[in-house]
């Protein structure tokens, strides 16, 4: 992922440059000070004679010292957190690009609440680590090599401290790691279950609060919470136990250096100011160690990250674009030829199998067939939500497959089943289906569907606001806002799957009629329930259980297929 740092190299080159100045400056500070005490203090140079003089100047220059040190860290973490943060921002784009380029089939593997984590918190964690890489690796690095050396350079006696400490420290960090590590993997799926259970339960709130599952919902809930608080905790508990162990080591060492020290004093090899400056130097490079693990921690973290959001850059979307972005010889015209599909994670179960149906340009065709049988599948198949597994789906005579996707799809406009209303005015809603379109457009398109009637009566009109996911209008007002912005598209093929459900049939009767006189040319698919939305089709498409039974207009039906009859009889009572 470093390509999404070359952008910012400049600041990415910068923020470690910084810190060594910091780093130096830190270094510094134990030799002044063990001058101050040796000459300043002591006056071990002028027969015990302190200098005041020099601990002015000594004192002055560690003064200087700590204002550049703290100027340095200053524009280290300006730059490093430049550099992270448009890092982060680069990447999350890119991945929400990928994911948008998903289809239904990939978008159900990762599932609703993995994707919203991969895209939030594990760039987060991605994004810590590049600036803990570019701040902290580089500071604690430094302290623990640069206090070696500058301990080292003191007094090689005190090499001894640093070569007995070293090892256990060592041993310690590798230890604890190795446990915590494959945890953090675990630990973002614990994440994913509980944002997959929240998701679960905003979007299906009032199914929650109809059904009284308000326990049931907190019980599953806190059993994913509990999940993941468990497994963060086992993480804690690991790094809990190595700070003490840390912390003994480093003061063992310590009173080593002291013990040391004090022997070489008597002897005179070294000087007081040295001994506290040694002390001073094992802290730093035993505290940079013990600072390390926790890098280390946040590291494992973004690596572990790292994986997760490359496993949604490297997926290749599986409806991938064609090449052909012409304009066909005719338009609106569908043909199905030897179609057979399966879901992908369903395994070789059939929902279509060797379906053949010419739908002809500014054609209205009705499905109908019992729950399940493959009307909305098949319809699926005519925008690419999905590839067929055999045979095809020909667009104005051109396989989709060779149609480069945005071309395709803009050649159709569709109305779910569920109709999806964002959290924005109602204008803005419709106008989704074509972003140019004026407002005559837009109210002409309302009027068609049906819409204007309770938009007229709203007090802010095409300007009242909806709530997110349109709870605050009604299913009939929302199902009309989406067909809406369906006609407002002006697409040559019209799809209403099952869109319509909630509208009582003389508004249905209206809208199609109307719609009927608007678009005279437009192809036009309507699956639904009631024989009244499909009957004055131009034909009608039975479907039973992957199969096409029978093909007709509703007369011709009503004498030929046993399945149409059925269904007639039921809905208007009749023996």
């Amino acid at each position: 992922m470093l390509k999404y740092l070359k952008k910012y190299w400049l600041f990415a080159i910068l923020a470690p440059l910084f810190m060594v100045g910091e780093v130096l400056a830190d270094l510094v500070q134990p030799r002044l000070m063990s001058t101050i005490v040796d000459e300043g203090v002591l006056g071990l140079s002028n027969n015990g004679v302190g200098n005041l003089n020099l601990v002015l100047t000594e004192g002055l220059k560690m003064i200087i010292f700590v204002i550049l040190g703290g100027l340095s860290g200053i524009l280290c973490g300006v730059c490093s957190n430049i550099a992270s943060q448009n890092f982060g921002n680069d990447l999350r784009k890119d991945a929400f690009k990928k994911i948008m380029s998903f289809s239904f089939e990939q978008t159900d593997k990762f599932s609703t609440g993995s994707l919203i984590t991969r895209i939030t918190n594990d760039i987060t964690q991605l994004q810590n680590f590049i600036q803990m890489s570019m701040r902290g690796f580089i500071r604690t690095f430094m302290l623990f090599a640069g206090g070696i050396i500058c301990m080292l350079s003191l007094n090689l006696s005190f090499g001894a401290v640093i070569a007995c400490a070293l090892p256990l420290v060592t041993i310690c960090v590798i230890y604890f790691l190795s446990k915590a590590n494959p945890l953090f993997s675990k630990l973002q799926q614990k994440l994913d279950n509980v944002n997959n259970v929240m998701q679960e339960n905003v979007s299906g709130f009032r199914v929650v609060k109809a059904y009284v599952k308000e326990d049931y919902e907190k019980e599953r809930f806190g059993k994913s919470n509990d999940d993941l608080v468990n497994t963060q905790l086992n993480v804690l508990m690991i790094f809990s136990y190595m700070q003490p162990i840390m912390n003994i080591i480093l003061n063992l060492s310590v009173v080593a250096v002291i013990k040391v020290g004090g022997i070489q004093v008597s002897s005179g090899s070294v000087t007081p100011g040295n001994v506290m400056a040694a002390i001073t130097y094992v802290t730093q490079s035993l505290n940079a160690v013990m600072r390390m693990t926790n890098m280390f921690q946040t590291a494992s973290r973004g690596i572990a990250s790292g994986r997760r959001i490359n496993e949604v850059l490297a997926c290749e979307p599986s409806i991938k674009n064609g090449s052909f972005d012409g304009k066909p010889s005719v338009k609106g015209k569908i043909e199905f030829k030897n179609v057979t599909f399966a879901y992908p994670l369903t395994g070789d179960k059939k929902i279509l199998d060797n379906i053949n149906l010419v739908i002809n340009p500014g054609e209205t065709i009705g499905i109908l067939g019992e729950t399940g049988c493959g009307k909305t599948s098949l319809i699926n198949l005519i925008p690419r939500f999905y590839d067929v597994c055999e045979g095809s789906v020909l667009v104005d005579d051109i396989d989709v497959r060779e149609y480069n996707l945005k071309n395709l799809r803009e050649r159709i406009s569709v109305a779910l089943q569920k109709s999806e209303i964002f959290q924005s005015t109602i204008k803005e809603n419709i106008q989704w289906g074509r972003e140019n379109a004026t407002e005559n457009d837009i109210a002409n398109a309302a009027s068609i569907a049906q819409a204007m009637e309770f938009i007229s009566t709203s007090a802010d009109g095409f300007d009242t606001l909806v709530t997110q996911q349109g709870t605050s209008l009604s299913g009939g007002q929302k199902q009309r806002v989406a067909i809406s912005r369906t006609i407002l598209k002006q697409a040559e093929i019209i799809i209403f799957d099952d869109a319509t459900s909630a509208l009582d049939l003389k508004t249905e009767a209206n809208l199609y009629s109307m719609l009927k006189n608007a678009y005279p040319d437009t192809t036009k698919i309507i699956i639904a329930q009631r024989i009244a939305s499909v009957k004055d089709a131009d034909r009608i498409v039975i479907l039973d259980d992957g199969h096409i039974s029978a093909v007709g207009t509703h007369e011709e039906l009503l004498k030929n297929s046993a399945i149409y009859q059925d269904i007639y009889n039921s809905q208007l009572n009749k023996k």
